[in-house]
């Protein structure tokens, strides 16, 4: 892939500038209720921005997925309420990170755990937005508890654990089944739309290792 130094410096600087904005937006304290969700956001944003400037095998995968979070929940916001010149700008700059990252070559093992550690990318900020939204304090702390199983998965993941994989499908498992009973006591709705992509991304992050593992158990 031709220019990957800078490719991934311009990612890098649009990470940083999500870092900032929802840093700001927590500091500033603009939406109360939205404080701990946009410092959590930041968070994730400023996990990609450093993993990139640091040069971790696993920054490319974990901020393409990143990206296409920015992107689907732009792509959310525009159906649900049209195209806003601030949706058509998130969603563009975080089309152009993640094409910026997009297009390396890897070898097969690696290959399942780029795709594995980009859907995990995707589904960590709508857990987290799923989390610290208000929200009855127990349904809250499952969705924390569904983040810390994902995002410990995670780390496990890009070690090649076995742990790592099973803890990412217990959280996948338990936000749809969070997102089953809200959908059930007041029906499928806009705010039900990310939690179930996020759910639905961590447990197809699973799959690609569920046979090797069945042949480890089964050996």
């Amino acid at each position: 892939m031709k220019l990957v130094g800078e490719r991934r410096a311009l990612a890098a600087a649009i990470m940083a500038f999500y870092f900032l904005f929802y840093g700001v937006l927590a500091y500033s304290q603009i939406a109360p209720d939205f404080t701990k969700a946009f410092a959590a956001i930041a968070g994730v944003y400023g996990l990609a921005f450093f993993s990139l400037v640091a040069g971790y095998f696993w920054a490319r995968w974990y901020s393409v997925g990143v990206g296409l979070y920015g992107v689907i929940s732009a792509a959310v916001g525009i159906w649900q309420i049209g195209a806003e010149p601030l949706l058509v700008f998130m969603g563009g700059t975080h089309l152009a990170a993640t094409l910026f990252l997009w297009g390396q070559t890897m070898s097969e093992p690696y290959q399942r755990l780029g795709r594995s550690v980009i859907r995990a990318g995707v589904s960590l900020p709508f857990i987290l937005l799923y989390a610290f939204v208000p929200r009855p304090d127990g349904a809250a702390a499952l969705a924390l508890v569904a983040f810390v199983l994902a995002a410990v998965g995670l780390r496990g993941l890009v070690q090649l654990r076995t742990w790592g994989v099973l803890a990412i499908g217990v959280a996948g498992a338990l936000i749809l089944a969070m997102v089953s009973a809200d959908v059930a006591a007041r029906g499928f709705d806009a705010f039900a739309v990310r939690p179930t992509i996020a759910a639905g991304m961590l447990i197809s992050a699973v799959v690609p290792f569920l046979r090797p593992i069945a042949r480890f158990v089964t050996a």
